[in-house]
């Protein structure tokens, strides 16, 4: 089945151009892949990758998504001549064009259905600093180092989301010094943070990550993607509201199956298996 987007599905027949795809069950890896300069991004990657976040949306088979680097480091970021170079040569009305389609890339990760895990090591700055925050869990490795640094190049903190979402993971000061300095957090920082849900040795991250993501992909995919949609709109609900959608939101996942078929298997002391019906 063939979009718009050029994004084929089911996802485990797409053969992505600017990065690298494989599905394994439940979970698909995307793997950020120019290592020769840290796997920086491109106006082609960015555009690919959005499009890959939107058509996640329709595929069914695919539960939870794993984003990592290749060659030992996660991104450098936008790459400073094929990105940064044009873009000193455009005029206002293009260059908003271009921050509104990289924008549109966290945007395709917050709203795909499935968990996004990032696997972090090495290098992982810049534009590829908000794709690991974009994520929702992230997982480092010891020698990883995540800067936001858009100042450096003489641009402001806000950019791609950054002033919204990373104070809700690692709070208002933290990321001000952050976004301000443009300096790099360590894993272990990032860790103590918040950041990073855990530090793990360089040898068994993706490993790692794969394996936390077949566990959530065996579990219930539409409880599942209520609970990533809940955390996303109740940024925006006083504690009443939030109270309220979450009684709506629990009411329809008892509508499932799923929730059945838990039951029946508690009470025969076996372990569900989900369908994500």
């Amino acid at each position: 089945m063939q979009f718009a987007n050029s994004v084929t599905l089911p996802l485990a027949t797409y053969e992505p151009r600017h990065f690298l795809l494989t599905v394994d069950g439940p979970v698909a890896t995307v793997t950020l892949n120019r290592p020769e300069k840290k796997n920086p991004l491109t106006f082609e990657s960015y555009r690919e990758l959005a499009d890959f976040f939107h058509a996640c949306a329709k595929d069914e088979d695919v539960k939870v998504i794993v984003v990592t680097g290749a060659g030992g480091n996660f991104s450098s970021g936008g790459d400073v001549f094929e990105i940064i170079g044009p873009l000193v040569e455009m005029n206002t009305k293009d260059l908003t064009a271009f921050t509104r389609m990289t924008g549109e890339l966290v945007k395709a990760m917050r709203a795909a259905p499935q968990p996004i895990i990032a696997a972090v090591e090495g290098i992982c700055a810049g534009a590829g600093a908000i794709v690991a925050m974009a994520s929702d869990i992230r997982l480092a490795a010891p020698g990883a180092k995540v800067a936001f640094l858009f100042n450096k190049v003489g641009l402001a903190g806000c950019d791609m989301g950054a002033c919204a979402i990373l104070p809700r993971i690692i709070g208002q000061g933290r990321a001000s010094e952050l976004l301000y300095t443009g300096r790099f957090m360590s894993a272990e920082e990032g860790e103590r943070w918040g950041f990073f849900s855990r530090v793990v040795d360089s040898g068994e991250l993706l490993g790692e990550a794969r394996n936390l993501a077949q566990m959530i992909g065996t579990g219930p995919t539409y409880a599942n993607t209520m609970t990533k949609r809940m955390l996303a709109m109740e940024w925006a609900m006083s504690v009443e509201e939030a109270i309220e959608a979450e009684a709506v939101a629990q009411a329809l996942c008892m509508t499932t199956e799923d929730f059945a078929r838990a039951y029946r298997a508690f009470a025969a002391k076996e372990k569900p298996v989900f369908k994500g019906d």
